[in-house]
């Protein structure tokens, strides 16, 4: 989502670019992201719980994860005790600072993933820790661009989001997609000179997005409600391709909105690909057909 807010204009694109290219100083990444500080802290959080945490740290493996966008992430391997030919494997996410004062809120994400994970859904919480998050490691791979359009593969994808709008998140279920949108665009507006404001017509979309509420309010009285992942992209959904089984993961912008919003968004993702040259362009010519919509 962070990406497709980029085609709002071009500086905030070429801004972008070059953070992304230094992406520990755009996200100020705790220092703790430095392989020995990563390994004292899965020691200190699950030494407690569990027994078989070498206390050598040359034991420890720590591998970077790729595709990440707002945090740094980590694989860390390391042998169980007593048995060499066994290993513990887990996830270590280090959050960037910042980021969710601009695109979500970091405490709302945080509690949104450990109740998704009590209800068995995504990873595990095995530990947290001052600036991050130690996860249950996932043995599937992430879904491709292609992936998505595959029958049988989105078959599996509409029945686990099925499934995920009827978790209940204690608190509010206040659709937030409106709020959210304007916030969002004076975010852009903000970093847009004003030639790009006119270019891209971006005084006009707040009247749209009112137009939009209230079209969509008038005519949908009996929509149902539920709780949406908002950014369900072909990167944040996982396939066991042992069992294929479907996990769901990343909850940055989970909240309630309407179920409907939340599966036209999904099929506007099959429209992207985040490894191409312009991650932030979107090709309608993959829009999914009724074939898939069914």
């Amino acid at each position: 989502m962070f990406r497709k807010a980029e085609s709002f204009c071009p500086s905030f694109l070429q801004k972008s670019q070059q953070l992304q290219r230094q992406r520990k100083q755009l996200l100020g990444l705790i220092p703790i992201s430095s392989p020995d500080s990563l390994k004292t802290v899965v020691l200190q959080t699950l030494s407690g719980k569990w027994g078989d945490v070498v206390e050598d740290l040359e034991c420890l493996q720590v591998k970077p994860m790729k595709g990440a966008m707002t945090n740094e992430v980590f694989m860390v391997t390391w042998p169980i005790k007593d048995n060499s030919f066994l290993h513990r494997k887990l996830l270590v996410r280090v959050y960037g600072r910042g980021v969710g004062d601009l695109l979500f809120n970091r405490k709302d994400e945080i509690r949104t993933f450990e109740v998704v994970s009590r209800y068995g859904h995504g990873p595990k919480l095995l530990g947290r820790f001052a600036g991050g998050r130690i996860e249950e490691f996932i043995n599937a791979r992430t879904l491709s661009a292609a992936d998505l359009r595959e029958t049988e593969v989105s078959a599996r994808v509409a029945a686990k989001l099925r499934e995920f709008h009827g978790i209940n998140i204690p608190g509010d279920r206040n659709v937030l997609i409106w709020d959210r949108m304007r916030n969002w665009l004076r975010q852009a507006k903000s970093l847009c000179t004003p030639e790009d404001l006119a270019e891209f017509g971006l005084d006009k979309i707040e009247a749209e997005i009112y137009l939009l509420e209230h079209e969509l309010q008038d005519k949908c009285k009996q929509q149902e409600i539920g709780f949406c992942h908002n950014d369900l992209q072909y990167g944040n959904i996982m396939i066991d391709e042992d069992t294929n089984a479907i996990t769901i993961i990343d909850y940055e912008y989970a909240s309630y909105n309407p179920v409907a919003y939340d599966i036209a968004n999904h099929f506007c993702e099959m429209a992207a690909n985040y490894h191409s040259d312009t991650p932030h362009i979107l090709d309608y010519t993959q829009y999914p057909g009724t074939h898939i919509h069914k």
